[in-house]
């Protein structure tokens, strides 16, 4: 990586559609980010969508590994997927921001953190909701005593079901309501309540035709008995929202995890004898996550602290599928 010129060069791993939607449209408007190109197995595919960003068209992902022009990768791909690749890239010398979840297990992520600590690279998890600036208004209201003590976290994220051949039906793929969608409120759960949260905890609900879990339910706490409730699936109306319950009162967001850009998230400030709405800006949480992935690498900053966010992220994962009496991956298809 040339450092003087302040430029991260990066390539795409998988041509998914939601990051075609997302984090690939904020990589390429990122000033101190240069697009290299993206790789798909299919040609056509791969072409498509660099001649749609601007960048060059790679064949299998192997290739794009290889380039000497490109520092960093973005991944994409299916988590299942995630240990082989992630771990190629950080074995080729590259910086990884990989899509949630990077892991399917505490083990796999071990693994990545520990290859990536060892070659001195950045590993990240693509949270992009940890970087919209309504959380940063949350937690300041909690610093000022807005709400007194936080006592609990109610975060919930679910959504209608999924096309019958989506991936997130697929064992195989590491699909899943936990995977896709709990892992929101679970990370939500560590943001408010700390790293020391554990699962005391969880219900799974096996769908028996694809072998995967279409939704579940955790309880959560921390050493200082605050508690968390989380809900998450994806067999149930649209719902994607946090509540912080403190002593003197609550705060609310009704989008935590899924601001679009324009949206202008609202904020609900509740007290004893009044409810006080606030309209918050506009935020990019994709455009912000980037910069700091970018940030980071080129100014040489904090390689640990995401690293251990992944390892704690996995390791609640595990806590879920434990308390829910699935063992360390899971039910399996029956």
């Amino acid at each position: 990586m040339t450092v003087t010129d302040r430029v991260l060069n990066v390539g795409v791993v998988g041509c998914a559609t939601i990051a075609q939607r997302t984090t690939i449209p904020a990589l390429v408007a990122d000033p101190s980010v240069r697009l290299a190109a993206v790789a798909s197995r299919s040609r056509a595919k791969a072409e498509a969508v660099a001649r749609r960003f601007g960048c060059e068209a790679v064949t299998g992902y192997a290739a794009l590994l290889e380039r000497d022009d490109i520092d960093a990768v973005y991944v994409p791909l299916p988590p299942a997927l995630h240990a082989e690749w992630v771990a190629r890239a950080l074995a080729a010398g590259k910086h990884v921001l990989a899509e949630k979840p990077l892991s399917l297990d505490r083990a796999e992520a071990a693994e990545l953190v520990g290859a990536a600590r060892a070659a001195g690279l950045l590993l990240m998890e693509n949270f992009a909701f940890l970087h919209h600036g309504q959380h940063d208004a949350v937690r300041a209201l909690i610093d000022e005593g807005a709400i007194g003590e936080p006592r609990h976290i109610t975060a919930e994220f679910a959504f209608p079901p999924l096309p019958a051949d989506d991936i997130r039906y697929d064992p195989a793929l590491g699909g899943g309501a936990l995977l896709d969608a709990g892992v929101y409120t679970l990370r939500a759960a560590t943001l408010y309540l700390g790293p020391q949260v554990t699962v005391r905890g969880a219900v799974l609900r096996v769908d028996p035709g694809t072998g995967v879990d279409v939704a579940g339910a955790a309880l959560v706490a921390d050493p200082a008995g605050r508690t968390g409730q989380l809900t998450f699936g994806f067999d149930r109306s649209y719902r994607c929202a946090c509540t912080i319950w403190g002593s003197e009162g609550s705060i609310e967001l009704d989008r935590a995890f899924s601001a679009p850009p324009t949206l202008r998230p609202v904020l609900s400030l509740r007290r004893q004898d009044s409810l006080e709405v606030r309209t918050l800006p506009a935020g990019h949480q994709f455009a912000s996550l980037v910069a700091e992935f970018a940030r980071t690498v080129l100014d040489e900053g904090d390689f640990k602290g995401p690293g251990e966010d992944v390892l704690r992220q996995a390791e609640l994962v595990d806590e879920v599928r434990s308390a829910a009496g699935g063992g360390e991956r899971g039910p399996q298809p029956r």
